[in-house]
């Protein structure tokens, strides 16, 4: 065992999480063992309490307990990755450069997971080093059935460039949808706050985002302002509408559940519009019926960033998945029918 060490973070390392950044120095240290010492205040960052997901900035000092030896633990054989999924995994790449890699994620496939569950995208980068002595970091998530445009870094400096321009909401997603009903008026926002609301279940299961007035916010303990631009593009009649979304905050199932709190739920999502109510013309149900699958209809369809190499912006635009290529199908519409940024106009 090692005894208590001060640690300085590097002038590479900061602006990451503090359980990450303890991994890559002490790899012998598992998550469990992070979060309990922080719990008992045995890691401190420059002398105060800190959490596993506390963000280190360059030159701050980390206080680190006595640590078992590097030899100590049997070294954990990796879970290898099945030709299938890596062959999977590898066809879903739409960029890649020294940089970064982009991904068109398949709906269905979750980013992250359990330690003892490889089939997320986080396990599956394995399959993605090309080369590179280490596997791709993510530097954002999508949930589990969204499809669409998913980054990756495969650096530490563009790890760090990329997940501060998308805190600090330097970087742009428009997302597709297909939802209930027509959205009035065709272009518009919602500001409705969120806030958790927990499952039926004993660990929580279940659980989901709540939507709230603004006016309510600040009587509402742990409600978070959220704000989302949306464009009606086209429509079937009353029945479904094709819906550009872009997040202008980035919480937990915001863009399903604003479109569910202006009674336009997205297709597919039973768990903010109804798993087995159907929508029958009057704006309402994340069924669609007949032939439409009952998946959900969300897509990340583009992200517009600064490349972390050249400082310049580039634009990485994802093909929609299957079901929602059929749904498309079904009701006429072409990818080619929509504006590349649908909201153009409110940044002029």
């Amino acid at each position: 065992m090692s005894g208590v060490q001060t640690v300085t973070v590097g002038s590479d390392e900061g602006d990451q999480r503090l359980d990450r950044w303890l991994k890559r120095r002490f790899p012998q240290l598992t998550q469990g063992r992070i979060e309990k010492a922080c719990r008992k205040g045995e890691i401190r960052v420059d002398g105060g309490r800190a959490k596993p997901a506390t963000r280190v900035e360059a030159g701050q000092s980390v206080r680190v307990p006595p640590l078992p030896d590097e030899a100590a633990p049997p070294p954990e054989s990796k879970p290898t990755v099945s030709d299938a999924d890596a062959e999977m995994i590898r066809a879903a790449v739409l960029y890649r450069d020294d940089h970064l890699i982009a991904l068109n994620k398949p709906p269905g496939l979750p980013t992250q997971g359990g330690s003892k569950q490889m089939r997320h995208v986080d396990g599956l980068a394995e399959a993605l080093r090309f080369g590179a002595d280490e596997k791709p970091r993510l530097v954002h998530r999508l949930d589990k059935d969204t499809s669409g445009v998913l980054l990756l870094a495969r650096t530490a400096q563009a790890a760090k460039a990329l997940t501060a321009a998308i805190r600090h909401r330097e970087t742009r997603k428009i997302y597709w949808a297909l939802v209930a009903g027509v959205p009035t008026p065709y272009l518009g926002e919602i500001k409705y706050a969120l806030v958790k609301a927990g499952g039926h279940g004993k660990g929580g299961e279940g659980e989901k985002m709540r939507a709230v007035d603004p006016n309510l916010i600040d009587e509402t303990p742990g409600a978070k302002r959220a704000h989302t631009l949306y464009a009606t593009l086209y429509r079937v009649a009353s029945r479904a509408s094709w819906v550009a979304m872009e997040p202008v905050t980035g919480r937990t199932h915001q863009l399903r559940a604003h479109m569910a709190a202006i009674g336009h739920p997205v297709a597919g999502d039973g768990k903010y519009g109804g798993s087995g109510q159907e929508n029958l013309g009057e704006g309402w149900g994340a069924q669609v019926g007949g032939i439409i699958s009952r998946k959900l209809h969300l897509h990340a369809r583009s992200m517009t960033f600064l490349h972390p190499g050249t400082n310049k912006p580039m634009t990485v635009t994802a093909p929609l998945p299957p079901h929602m290529a059929e749904t498309w199908e079904t009701f006429g519409w072409t990818e080619d029918l929509a504006a590349d940024d649908p909201f153009e106009e409110l940044y002029r």
